[in-house]
């Protein structure tokens, strides 16, 4: 024995190394039996598992150029970091953008920009840019909501982001005047920091969900009782991630924390439907929707990723007869991306915003209903120029969450269903989590809000117009193919958009329901 210690002991560094890599080809050899290739090559057949596991990164830093990577490329990701830091966000020596690649978009700008007066909103508060719609007006809601800000946090859980990732947000939208969706996961205390909060459920009902886990409509008239800051209420039909796919949550994810916040048992896998409980079809979705409102006060909306229109056609003729309805419409895109998916749902299923969007709107223009919803655009118009367009085919508002996510520290790591979120914003893992000052981030996402809406209402006074809601179809220009390299966009999508009826940016800002902390400072 004491001769096997005395060999050890002798053994130098170099040796070490030629045990391990002996017990390591033994074990890749002999033990195995999962991977083919470190059986047919031991030891060195790691390198190329290891190569793959840090691919994506060597491309990301080293490889992919400027304009390449997906969902956001470089630039794009560039300049939210910049807007959110209050850096300089300008780019030199022209733009590095095929400006002849299909779907690129140009905007029309006017000879003579639009002129602010001395007195004019935006003369002291250059971001200034609430909704030009109230939501729950023509319905007559007891509550109605002004979303003050035009961008606004889209709906992204707790528990699928972390504690300070929805705090960091929370505390960032009461700065810049925006509201926060809460996303399906229920309302938690990270998102009762002061900001505006749109509470939104899903097929699983969670914080509204009764034992049996179907909705109570005493659950959700109590909290909205005791959360005055919650102004509107989303019901999701499906969401771009993965339309018509309902999911799990795993007994392993569940802490006392989410049990409390989402009303389900600890230690069991909860299920999440495909489809609703509390409405079968699409008049009992309207009903649905006027009780939650009668009960309630507020604004009542729905959320889907538009695909087939036949049911959406049902809702536009009983809204027609019957005056009733949802008081907003989310639409987001089938590009949508913070929810987990499987590829076949993520690449395939839902069209991408423009064509879903313009579908649905084209739809409502027909039957004379535009007027009375709001409608809100998600997928990937995060960005000025995008969000121009978006409002010259009809939206009222931009819902952003992986823009949001990035400007509090998201560096696109697409790891988001591991658990693993590097920078400590789509885990639960209170390490992760650590690297997050709410303090410092909520100021860097109201500061990308803030950058965005200035940005936008420069781009709206270039086109000659005082809000973005004056924007129209001929505004802007989109490249189609190369037999004619651009059309306007209601040439490109069949149709125009109604008319939005705007007094003044003043009349917006005396608005007695507008939301944000604008009437606190008065």
């Amino acid at each position: 024995m004491d001769s096997i210690i005395d060999f050890i002991k002798n053994l130098s560094w170099w040796q070490w190394i030629i045990i391990i890599l002996a017990l390591i080809a033994i074990r890749d050899i002999f033990i195995q039996k999962a991977h083919t290739i470190s059986h047919n090559f031991p030891v060195i057949g790691h390198l190329r598992y290891l190569m793959e596991k840090i691919g994506p990164e060597i491309r990301q830093y080293f490889i992919a150029n400027n304009r390449e990577e997906l969902p956001f490329n470089r630039i794009e990701r560039s300049w939210i970091y910049a807007s959110a830091k209050k850096e300089n966000n300008y780019e030199g020596f022209g733009t590095d953008r095929d400006i002849f690649s299909h779907q690129h978009i140009f905007i029309n700008n006017a000879m003579m920009p639009y002129k602010i007066s001395e007195n004019h909103p935006n003369s002291s508060d250059k971001n200034f840019l609430p909704c030009a719609k109230v939501m729950g007006a023509y319905n007559k809601r007891k509550k109605p909501y002004r979303p003050a800000s035009i961008i606004n946090v889209s709906a992204m859980s707790f528990g699928s982001l972390s504690a300070k990732a929805v705090e960091s947000m929370n505390k960032g939208v009461k700065i810049a005047g925006a509201y926060h969706n809460t996303g399906e996961g229920g309302l938690s205390p990270y998102h009762c920091n002061g900001g505006d909060v749109i509470f939104h459920f899903g097929t699983g009902y969670f914080g509204v969900r009764d034992e049996n886990g179907n909705f109570s409509m005493d659950k959700l008239v109590e909290l909205v009782n005791i959360n005055p800051y919650v102004k509107a209420i989303e019901i999701k039909l499906s969401q771009g991630a993965k339309p018509g796919k309902g999911g799990v949550l795993p007994a392993a994810k569940i802490t006392q924390e989410i049990s409390n916040i989402r009303h389900v048992p600890l230690g069991k896998d909860v299920l999440s439907p495909p489809n609703h409980s509390a409405f079968t079809n699409v008049q009992e979705l309207v009903d649905f929707i006027e009780d939650i409102a009668d009960k309630t006060g507020l604004p009542v909306g729905i959320k889907a990723a538009i695909g087939k229109l036949d049911q959406w056609k049902e809702l536009a003729t009983i809204m027609q007869t019957t005056g009733k309805g949802p008081d907003f419409i989310t639409v987001d895109g089938g590009e949508g991306g913070t929810g987990a998916a499987p590829p076949s749902f993520a690449d395939h299923v839902s069209l991408p915003w423009v064509y879903g969007f313009s579908d649905l709107y084209k739809m409502f223009k027909e039957r004379d209903l535009c007027e009375r919803i709001v409608f809100i655009g998600s997928g990937k118009l995060g960005f000025p120029a995008k969000a121009a367009m978006a409002f010259a085919m009809g939206a009222d508002c931009i819902n952003v969450a992986r823009e949001a996510m990035m400007s509090i520290g998201c560096i696109q790591a697409q790891v988001c269903h591991t658990n693993r979120c590097p920078s400590g914003v789509a885990t639960q893992s209170k390490w992760l989590q650590n690297g997050i000052d709410p303090t410092l981030k909520s100021e860097r996402l109201a500061q990308y809000f803030k950058t965005f809406r200035k940005e936008l209402v420069e781009i709206t006074h270039a086109a000659g117009y005082e809000h973005p809601c004056q924007f129209k179809m001929d505004d802007i220009d989109v490249n189609v193919d190369d037999q004619h390299l651009s059309k306007e966009l209601d040439r490109t999508y069949k149709y125009h958009k109604a008319h939005v009826p705007f007094t003044s940016m003043q009349d917006l800002k005396d608005c007695l329901y507008l939301g944000g902390n604008y009437k606190t400072n008065i």
